[in-house]
Order: structure tokens, then sequence, then C-alpha cells
């Protein structure tokens, strides 16, 4: 065991950059694609004002007639931006898909994931606008016909258990390669829900370094970004203290195979780490934690029967 802890002395960081889904200066056109991304997992092509009849009639069941601007704002609010009394279409769907299994597929275009939840509920995806469809399914979800939403706080230095969606290896690594990962466990705050499991999150890898043939492992820097909430803020992670100690006392509670080798080095914390030879990999499904950057303010879910503070 000394000598297999020996080979994994590749140091694995992790850095933090900010980041947010839109800047406030976004144009109609910045709006539309991320519309568009969110919805179908591409942008897509057509005139302008084509598109945004398009979506019009895919969110809420018909077009209306106003000037462009106003129009892409509310179909931008209507998806993306939640407040207490009025949940946006995509933290509806999340509360469908975390009631029926305690996840969400943070990954998945919404259009597909309204389908998958149709056939397992109902055994069939049904023509109509989303907002109707997301609607029946809360229906059939909840006992209510709604998810009940609450206002909260996720305090700065948060815990957040992630796994890796992208294999990385030091011998073929590139500066600038998307690290994708998702949340592995659900965080909750004062009883109400946060963070889904499942949620997604990425960062970029910032630095390479080869295996040399003088002992030198190989070295993977990444820099995280963020990791959605459950009303689909970016919310920015990174590897700070907190996070290592947790990652520290977990991979000693559950042994050094656990969740696809996470192994602790020399310095610092390896997340994932399988040495083969002087490269460093980490195989999808490795797993350690991050904490978040910041304080962030948003919507979260409350569960069925759940006593909040």
């Amino acid at each position: 065991m000394k000598r297999w802890i020996m080979m994994l002395a590749a140091l694995f960081v992790l850095t933090m950059s900010s980041g947010v889904a839109l800047a406030e200066e976004a144009t109609v056109v910045d709006k539309l694609n991320a519309i568009d991304k969110g919805l179908y997992g591409s942008e897509q092509t057509g005139a302008l004002l084509e598109r945004v009849q398009k979506l019009e009639k895919d969110v809420n069941g018909q077009a209306t007639k106003e000037a462009i601007i106003p129009r892409v704002d509310s179909l931008y609010n209507s998806v993306f931006h939640s407040t207490e009394a009025t949940p946006s279409l995509i933290l509806k769907v999340n509360a469908v898909e975390w009631a029926l299994q305690h996840q969400v597929n943070g990954t998945v275009p919404v259009k597909s994931r309204i389908e998958g939840l149709e056939r397992t509920v109902t055994g069939n995806a049904v023509p109509g606008a989303f907002q109707d469809r997301v609607a029946k399914l809360l229906s059939l979800a909840y006992a209510d016909g709604k998810a009940q939403t609450a206002p909260l706080t996720l305090p700065k230095d948060s815990l957040i258990k992630i796994s890796f969606l992208t294999a990385l290896d030091s011998k073929t690594a590139r500066v600038g390669d998307v690290v994708d990962f998702q949340a592995a466990d659900d965080v909750f705050i004062n009883g109400i829900l946060a963070v889904a499991k499942g949620a997604r999150g990425s960062g970029k890898i910032s630095k390479v370094e080869r295996a040399s043939n003088f002992g030198r492992d190989g070295k993977i820097e990444i820099n995280y970004e963020d990791i959605e909430t459950i009303d689909e803020l970016k919310v920015p992670v990174f590897l700070g203290e907190k996070a290592k100690e947790e990652t520290k006392s977990y991979a000693k509670a559950a042994g050094a195979t656990v969740a696809g080798m996470i192994i602790l080095g020399p310095v610092g914390v390896i997340g994932g780490a399988f040495v083969h030879g002087d490269d460093l990999k980490i195989p999808v499904g490795a797993q350690m934690f991050v904490q978040t950057k910041a304080e962030t303010s948003l919507v979260g879910v409350v569960p069925p029967g759940a006593v909040t503070q």
C-alpha cells in the first residue's frame, strides 16, 4: 500500500473563476441562443422573427405581436428566471425530476427532459406547449399540483460533493479542455433543496505537465468555474481548505478504492486520480468535494412533508 501511495505523487490542483449565465448587456441574439441551448441543446437557425415565434409557440402555445425585444426578454425570464411566486420553466422541470427520482438530468435539454418525464409518468410523450405539459407533470408529481418553492441563501463555503463526467489523462489533456462534472448529492439549506444531485457544473484545464523520464509524475491543474443551483443559477466553486479536509475525511472513511479511486496526494488533494505508470488519470465517476466561493441568493424547492427552519 505504501508503494502504491508513493506512485500517486502527482498533484491535482483546482482553482476557481466566477461564471454567470449571461452578462447584463447580453443582446437579443445572445438570449435567443441561450434559450435554444437550454430547450433544444443547440442554437436554432432561421430569421430572428421566425425563431422568436417558434419559441413562443413551443413554450407558451402561441406567438404574440409585441416588439421583438420584450418578447425575447419575456421568454428568457420564463425559461430561466425564478421568483418564489413564479418559478421558471427549468425550475419546474427540475422539481418534477427530483420528486420522481431524487436527482435532475442537468446535462439534458429541457425538451428531451419533458418528453422523458412524460414517458416515465404516463407512458407517452404528448404534443403541446412546454408550460402546459410541465403543469400537468407537476399535478401528477405533487399532491397539491405544484412544487412549493422558497427563497434561500446558499452560504459561502458550502460543501458540494461532485462526480466527474469527463475522463482526464495527463498524457492527452490540453490546456483549455472543458471538464464537466455534476453534483453527486443533494445540498439542502434549512430543509430547502438548493443544489440537486445531477446538477451540472464545469471547469477548464489550466495547466498540464506530462510525465517525464526523470521520475516526475503527470500533473493536471483544473480551473473550476461553477455548478448550477436548482433554479439554474451558476454558483462559482473552488477547492478550498474546507473542501480538502472534507475530501480527506471522505476518502479515509470509505477507503482508497471508493468512487473511482479518490486518493490523497502528498500535497493538496487528488480527486479520482489513478496513475498508470507515470501518467495521471482521472476516471469518470471520480468524486470529491468543492466549496462555494460566495454567498448566493436563490429560489429553492421545499420537499413534500419537509419541516423548514
